[in-house]
This record gives structure tokens, C-alpha cells and sequence, in this order.
């Protein structure tokens, strides 16, 4: 097909197509199904005796995230983004009703690390698939509204989860992630699949060698995508618990206004980054993250948590669709789900980073959190300098 053709097919594309709704319902019901634990996984964990081992909550989950991007990057680009997205929900369907199961410390975080599994492979696949489906000049707005959809459920999720705790059990809420699992996969089984040329699955498709794990092309968002999400990981591994601090009965409260800020500008954000370009509106982002932590480390109050809350979801509500689309623009047409994956391999390095170093120095002293915050400030004003470097080189050659 000549590159005339293939331009005359994607202008033909439609943006809102059934395709299109279904993986958005799908990626908002898979992100709730397993964000819906982690605000009461902290003190079920304690309440095992393993209060030390918090911060491994997050770090174990997206440890086997980030490792298992190689194997759904290589997967998404031969067998199809259909089955891998399905694998990604089967494992949260199947791990939901397992926590009833291994209940000691160390089976516990067990079954973390084989959760992970899920979340390295549905998003991947999602975020490729995405890409297949809609015109390419609005790319950007694409992933704002999936975005939109996805944080959704990180919204939805927390809030839920803490809900059905406070009023039934944690049994009860994990069967209910099981669920909602349930209905992600049932709406990504009607999906057609995208990718024209598939291969059958075989065991050797999972030797995945040195040069098919990064994809050097979609290193630049890497490194900006690492050095967003570090601070995602401390947010969701110390948030809940400084919620509590500062007055708050239900630790999801933050994750509620954090996302209804995010909804409220993805789109907007993706279209800009049409328009203007990726790189500066990803600055623009990362500068409100830069001030949302601080708002949050400045000032301890149901107020400040707020305000930060507020703040920080926009940053991230204009960072992640703009990376998501940058990544696609620098990737190679049928390596799309190698670039994908890259690009989440950093961003599963940032939050477990984050989440374990924050949850060893943090050792359930309050008066730490504030020092955190600010730390993870610094790291996203480094993401910013990062980008201006890079656009000054770009400029000179």
C-alpha cells in the first residue's frame, strides 16, 4: 500500500467509533477493578503484621508491570492488542478473588507481584490499539479521551473501594474487584482486533531478546515519563494516609479531586498538543505537578490537600496524553507496542521507585511526607529541564 493510500484511509477514520467507545469503557472498568484495593490495602496489610512493608505494596505490583512490557510490547505487535488486553484483565479477575486466599504477610505480597502481571499488559495494548483506530492529527485528543476514561477508574476505583469497606468488609471488596474485572473483559471481548498481519501465539514468542525490550526511538518520553511518575508512586502509596492525617475519613477523597481535575483538562490538552506540539504542552504540565506537590508539602490542611489535589490533577491531566501521543509520534509504524511499551516500562520504574523509597523513608512518621513531596517537586523541574535542553538541541541542528 502506497503512502498515498494509507493517508487517504486514516483521513476516513472516525475518532468516536464503537471501537473506539468500547476500549475507552473497557480501560475505565480494568482501572478501577484494581485501583479500588489500594486505599485499604495499607491497613489490611498492618492489620497482618506487616506494617513495615507498605511501601512494597505498589513497588512489588508495578516491579512485575514493568517487567512484563517487553513480553506485551513483542505480543501486542504479533498476536494482536485483543488477547493481550484480555490476559491483563484475567489476571486482575483472577487475583481479586485470591487476597481471601493467601491471607499472611508474605502470600499477600506474593499475589502483589503476580497482580502486577494485569496492568502490564491491558494498558499497553489498550494505548496501541487506540492508536490503530482514530486519525492520526488527533492523536493527542484520542488519548485525552481515553485517558479521561482510564482515570475514570482511578477515581471511581478508591473511592468505591473505601466505600464498600467502611460499610461491608474487605473480603467483600475484593470479590467486588473481581467484578468489575468481570466487566472490563466482557467489553474488550467484543472488540474486533486491529493488527492485519497476526501471528499464532507460540512459547518462543516470549524469548524476548536485548534489542527487542527498549525501543531507543521512544527514549526521550521515557525519561520525562520516569521522572513524572515517581511522585505518583509516593502519592499512592503515602496520599491515603496523610488524607487521614488532615481530617479525612475517606482515603479516597484525594484521588477523587485529583482525577476530576485530570478529566477536566485531558482533552483540551490533548488537542493543544496537536496543535502546538507535544513537548510544550508536556511542560506546561509538568511545571503544575512542580506546584501541586508543593502546595501539598506547604500546607497540611483539609484545604491544602485540596488545593494540591486540584493542581496536581491538572498537571498530570496535560502530561499523560501528551506523553502517550509524543510516544506514538516517535515510534515505528509496526513496532508501535515496543515504543508503548518503553515508554510504560518508565513509567512503572518511576511509581515503583517511588512508592518503595518513599514507603522505607516514610516508616509511618507524618512530619516526613511534607520532605517527600518536595523532593518529588525537584524531580519533575528536572523533567522540565530536560525538555528545554532537548528542544534547544533540536533548534540548533
Amino acid at each position: 500500500m502506497s503512502t498515498a493510500e494509507i493517508n487517504i484511509k486514516s483521513s476516513k477514520k472516525r475518532l468516536y467509533s464503537p471501537k473506539f467507545i468500547l476500549v475507552c469503557l473497557g480501560s475505565l472498568f480494568f482501572s478501577a477493578s484494581y485501583n479500588m484495593l489500594i486505599p485499604e490495602l495499607p491497613s489490611y496489610l498492618a492489620s497482618m503484621g506487616g506494617a513495615e512493608y507498605i511501601g512494597l505494596i505498589i513497588s512489588l505490583f508495578t516491579l512485575t508491570a514493568g517487567v512484563s512490557r517487553p513480553f506485551s510490547g513483542k505480543l501486542t505487535d504479533t498476536i494482536g492488542r485483543k488477547p493481550v488486553m484480555l490476559i491483563g484483565g484475567l489476571v486482575c479477575l483472577v487475583c481479586g478473588g485470591l487476597y481471601t486466599v493467601f491471607t499472611s504477610v508474605f502470600g499477600f505480597l506474593l499475589l502483589r507481584l503476580f497482580h502486577g502481571f494485569s496492568t502490564g499488559f491491558t494498558p499497553t495494548a489498550a494505548s496501541t490499539y487506540v492508536s490503530d483506530i482514530v486519525p492520526p492529527n488527533r492523536l493527542g485528543e484520542a488519548m485525552g479521551i481515553q485517558g479521561i476514561a482510564f482515570s475514570t477508574g482511578l477515581a471511581l476505583g478508591p473511592a468505591l473501594g473505601s466505600l464498600i469497606k467502611l460499610h461491608f468488609s474487605h473480603e467483600v471488596l475484593f470479590y467486588s474487584s473481581s467484578l468489575v474485572s468481570l466487566v472490563a473483559l466482557v467489553l474488550i471481548a467484543n472488540l474486533g482486533e486491529t493488527l492485519s498481519t497476526r501471528r499464532r501465539f507460540k512459547w518462543n514468542l516470549l524469548r524476548v531478546h536485548k534489542h527487542e525490550i527498549i525501543a531507543k526511538e521512544a527514549l526521550p518520553s521515557a525519561v520525562v515519563t520516569f521522572l513524572s511518575y515517581i511522585a505518583f508512586g509516593v502519592v499512592l502509596t503515602l496520599i491515603p494516609d496523610w488524607t487521614e492525617a488532615v481530617g479525612y475519613t475517606n482515603k479516597g477523597v484525594f484521588f477523587i479531586v485529583f482525577t476530576v481535575a485530570s478529566l477536566l483538562v485531558r482533552v483540551v490538552a490533548g488537542k493543544l498538543s496537536d496543535i502546538h506540539g507535544r513537548t510544550k504542552v508536556i511542560g506546561i504540565g509538568m511545571a503544575l505537578l512542580c506546584v501541586g506537590l508543593t502546595l501539598l508539602a506547604g500546607i497540611p490542611s483539609k484545604n491544602g490537600l485540596i488545593l494540591g489535589a486540584t493542581v496536581y490533577g491538572l498537571g498530570m491531566g496535560i502530561v499523560s496524553p501528551g506523553i502517550n501521543a509524543w510516544t506514538i509520534d516517535l515510534s515505528k509504524p509496526n513496532y508501535k507496542g515496543k515504543a508503548i511499551a518503553t515508554m510504560f516500562i518508565a513509567l512503572e520504574a518511576g511509581i515503583g521507585l517511588g512508592a518503595l523509597v518513599s514507603g522505607w523513608y516514610y516508616g509511618q512518621s507524618l512530619q516526613r511526607i511534607p520532605i517527600i513531596l518536595v523532593v518529588c517537586a525537584f524531580l519533575s523541574f528536572i523533567g522540565i529541564c530536560y525538555l528545554l535542553l532537548r528542544s534547544k538541541r533540536k533548534k540548533r541542528s
